[in-house]
């Protein structure tokens, strides 16, 4: 019997035959992708030496050319307070002036020893040189008697030296109520009135008595990083601004290097002196010092594409035979799209002025 399909359902058998043959048909392979090339492109650089220089930049300190803080050396009672903050000093002139009742008391003791025992060795002397004069005539004075009197002369003399040396002492125990200044400078801190108990450090004052600075003449103190430590030596121009007066710039010279690294901050210690008689510096003012470093004239320099920075380490492209060639490096001064490299490089090398972790070693280039 013959069936009679309708064109809509004819239309609808179509369409399921001609989406089930465009699935079945072969599809493009979208997992093939396509192979890198065999080489790589990049221009090229001719090594050559050359010179860098480049501005460095750091913080530095102004400090007083010598300071000290001033104690007392004896404990006592401040009598009299002949400075202030700000009074200039000359060295000797007199700051504090101490009293110390006992000390009086022992001067005095020491004093009346001394005369004693200068009396009993007159007296022993004295009867030594009689002796002596008696004993010329024979089986006056027997030897025994002569040399009793030689000895006790020679016990008194050295309790006489003995006496003469403490008396010494407390004299100079007693000059240490005067406290003088030690040098030319200025009177930074006072932490002591008229009438204050004061003494050696932990003895009566936690505080010094008097801080005094020099700052005629000035420190300026600056802590070179270790990359750069090598790029300095003494006698080199450094310019540097102080934030009080930001339109001014000032010179100076580097007069000492400490030589060494600090194992903390990793730096080594610079020093110049600062002429400041007309006091316009201030000790302990932040200052801003900058100098021009130069690479040495036998330094490498290659535009900083050249440097690769990746997980091998820090290198170089060379090319060697028409193939890329890594060469380790380690970088000097940078300034102006440029670099000092340093490294198992020589003159006229070729070298991928592009370098990029992506062209691996032995690759071909072009």
């Amino acid at each position: 019997m013959l069936k009679i399909v309708s064109p809509s359902l004819f239309f609808i058998m179509l369409l399921s035959i001609v989406t089930s043959s465009c699935n079945n048909s072969p599809a493009t392979d979208e997992s093939k992708s396509d192979t890198k090339p065999a080489d790589a492109a990049s221009e090229k650089i001719i090594l050559k030496k050359d010179t860098l220089e480049t501005t460095l930049t750091i913080p530095g300190e102004l400090m007083a050319y010598q300071q000290v803080d001033l104690y007392a050396k004896v404990t006592g009672f401040v009598k009299e307070l002949k400075v202030d903050i700000g009074s200039k000093v000359k060295m000797g002139q007199v700051l504090i002036t101490l009293e110390a009742p006992e000390m009086m008391s022992q001067l005095s003791a020491a004093q009346s020893r001394l005369k004693s025992q200068e009396a009993l060795f007159t007296a022993s002397q004295a009867n030594y040189n009689r002796l002596v004069e008696t004993s010329k005539t024979p089986g006056t004075i027997s030897q025994n008697d002569l040399e009793q009197a030689e000895a006790k002369k020679s016990a008194d003399y050295a309790n006489l030296e003995a006496a003469r040396a403490s008396f010494r002492e407390v004299t100079d125990i007693k000059n240490y109520l005067v406290i003088r200044a030690p040098f030319d400078g200025t009177i930074t801190a006072r932490n002591v009135n008229v009438g204050a108990y004061v003494g050696p450090s932990g003895k009566g004052s936690e505080l010094p008595a008097l801080t005094l600075q020099q700052q005629a003449k000035l420190r300026l103190v600056i802590s070179i990083p270790e990359s750069y430590s090598g790029y300095f030596k003494q006698g080199d121009e450094v310019a540097f601004k102080v934030r009080s007066m930001p339109s001014e710039n000032f010179k100076a010279k580097l007069t000492r290097l400490s030589g060494a690294l600090d194992l903390r901050l990793r730096s080594q210690r610079a020093e110049a002196d600062i002429e400041n008689s007309d006091g316009k510096l201030l000790a302990g003012t932040v200052a801003d010092v900058s100098t021009t470093l130069h690479s040495s004239s036998n330094s490498f320099i290659v535009p900083k594409s050249t440097v690769v920075n990746a997980a091998e380490g820090v290198y170089v492209i060379k090319i060697v035979n028409g193939k890329a060639a890594y060469v380790p490096v380690k970088k000097g001064l940078e300034a102006n799209g440029m670099v000092e490299v340093f490294g198992a490089l020589a003159e006229n090398d070729t070298l991928l002025k592009k370098g990029s972790d992506e062209i691996k070693a032995g690759q071909e280039v072009r």
